[in-house]
């Protein structure tokens, strides 16, 4: 049989536009002589619904748009991921399904088994659990299909839990003569090895092919990069799709003999970890303003620093130069080439850029408040007012002409609290944020040597040291360790989730171990506040951590 292995990208609860992208791949599945079409998981409401599922109405415009779909089914079988209710009285008000359907009929209903609750996933929230595995006898073969966790059982990298089962062992025992999964699992930066040695463990622990279907896109802070496979049962790859954008494998499979690729189908080369995570970056933010609808151009501020810098190649690429607004808005102590740098940086991108200095505002505030503030020296109150001009400029300029602001953060600054609130923090979405600063530069570095090969991002700015320019000769140095040895903390802390003696026991000094995590804990008030950031890491902040804002522990004081 022919079978096509196509990633979809879905908008959540556009049920419309998705049933038309599903009902568009099933006729050119059909013209193209496939005999079955395999799409993503939950691709008819898009992943993740999260409380749209406890409306009834939602439910019940999926049920309709399952329907439709299922009509439309002709020669080409078609096994697509949605909802279905759970009619019963008891258990989750539905089921995560994948829906087998040819010539207009259902030929089985499969529910998925393993529902995460871990990082960004929320499923036992929702979803009712299947507990039963059968095989679907179709055209000769014995089908085996599972539902993306199903697949990864107790395989993941970091196991949060163990599961008491194993959904692909269970229908191998059944007979199953091939492995179907339908996902909707988010990019992280090792996302593609970590599947891919999963999908071959699997493929050569059962001896059976693999069929993996990924849906790709972004919905906010989560961005999915595709990257569906097909595998034979010695675990080779017969097939990949590219990553980061709609497409299409198709292979020929003969059950219990042979597997090749179709003409015309080959094995995508998977990006380096840069790329991915540009690519990665770039999706988020074209699709946040696609999919969201609320803007088409972005507004950032441009300081000559790095991260901003950063930030305005993502936009510039994502949106086009031409929907990018940068403002430069010095102050006293900012430096000549800061601005400088960044009207070179403006000008290699061709994104129109204006320069608003903040310096007559900021003696304004200070004239205001010196009533309050008498003889008190200089300090981080003085910073802020710097940080909150600049914010209140940006929003003005956004809600004047509509662009949405956005926020040019790092992870280090955003896990440390060396962010402003309601300033250098405002921001619809926070592109970087879970970029650790070391990081910004190896990206920055890639898109001048591998992306753009010529000098886009100044070297003046790749060589300068980090500093927020609010204070004379400010340096991040001088609140923070540097960054090389910062970060390696923080991973440690917050992607690895060791403790205090952990991290110490790999060399580090234990007194700043305990000053940074300090940081870090006393902080989520912050966090709290900030814009939604695309995820790249395993562990980012936002939806996938959940720390809580009022607390009396922090790990340095009990270690």
């Amino acid at each position: 049989m022919k079978v096509r292995v196509q990633q979809l990208n879905p908008t959540i609860g556009d049920i419309s536009g998705n049933t038309t992208l599903i009902i568009e791949a099933l006729e050119n599945a059909g013209n193209d002589g496939l005999d079955l079409l395999v799409l993503p998981e939950l691709c008819v409401c898009g992943y993740s619904p999260m409380d749209l599922l406890e409306r009834p109405a939602f439910l019940d415009a999926v049920e309709r748009a399952n329907q439709k779909i299922i009509a439309e089914t002709n020669e080409t079988a078609l096994i697509f991921g949605s909802v279905v209710k759970n009619d019963d009285r008891r258990g989750r008000p539905c089921f995560n399904v994948a829906i087998m359907a040819h010539k207009g009929q259902v030929v089985a209903t499969v529910r998925k088994t393993l529902l995460p609750t871990y990082d960004v996933f929320d499923e036992g929230r929702y979803f009712e659990p299947s507990d039963t595995f059968e095989c679907i006898d179709w055209n000769g073969a014995k089908l085996g299909i599972t539902i993306c966790e199903d697949i990864w059982a107790n395989n993941s990298v970091i196991q949060y839990h163990t599961y008491p089962v194993e959904p692909v062992q269970e229908l191998a025992h059944k007979g199953a003569d091939a492995i179907f999964n339908i996902s909707a699992s988010p990019f992280t930066i090792e996302k593609s090895e970590d599947r891919q040695r999963m999908l071959q463990k699997t493929a050569k622990e059962y001896g059976l092919p693999v069929f993996y279907v990924n849906q790709t896109g972004a919905n906010a802070e989560l961005v999915s990069d595709g990257d569906s496979l097909v595998l034979d049962a010695d675990a080779n790859i017969i097939a990949r799709a590219p990553l980061f954008e709609p497409a299409h494998i198709d292979v020929k499979w003969n059950p219990g003999q042979t597997l090749s690729a179709i003409k015309g189908t080959t094995v995508a080369e998977v990006p380096s970890n840069m790329e991915r995570v540009f690519l990665a970056l770039t999706c988020g933010l074209q699709q946040y303003l696609a999919k969201t609808g609320v803007a088409s151009e972005v507004i950032l501020g441009l300081s000559g620093g790095i991260d901003s810098a950063l930030v305005a190649c993502v936009a510039a690429e994502a949106l086009g130069p031409e929907n990018v607004t940068a403002v430069l808005m010095p102050s006293e102590f900012s430096s000549e080439g800061s601005i400088t740098d960044a009207e070179t940086l403006a000008q290699n991108l061709g994104i129109p850029y204006n320069q608003l200095p903040i310096e007559e505002i900021y003696e304004q505030y200070i004239d205001a408040l010196k009533p309050l503030f008498k003889d008190e020296p200089f300090g981080i109150a003085e910073e802020n007012i710097q940080s909150r001009a600049r914010g209140v400029l940006l929003m003005a300029i956004s809600n004047k002409f509509g662009g949405l602001v956005l926020n040019t953060g790092n992870k280090s600054e955003l896990a440390t609290g060396y962010c402003t609130l309601y300033g250098d923090m405002n921001g619809a979405l926070a592109v970087i944020s879970d970029l650790y600063k070391t990081e910004v530069f190896e990206l920055a570095e890639w898109l001048n040597n591998l992306y753009y090969e010529k000098e886009i991002i100044p070297q003046t700015i790749l060589d300068k040291p980090p500093s927020a320019e609010l204070r004379p000769d400010q340096k991040d140095s001088d609140s923070l360790p540097d960054y090389d040895i910062l970060d390696t903390i923080l991973k440690f802390y917050i992607e690895k989730q060791l403790s205090v003696g952990q991290i110490e026991d790999k060399g580090f000094d234990r007194k700043m171990i305990e000053r940074i995590i300090q940081l870090v804990d006393q902080n989520e008030y912050k966090r709290f506040q900030a814009a939604p950031g695309l995820k790249v890491h395993t562990k980012s902040f936002g939806t996938g951590r959940r720390w809580p804002l009022v607390q009396k522990w922090t790990q340095y004081r009990l270690d």
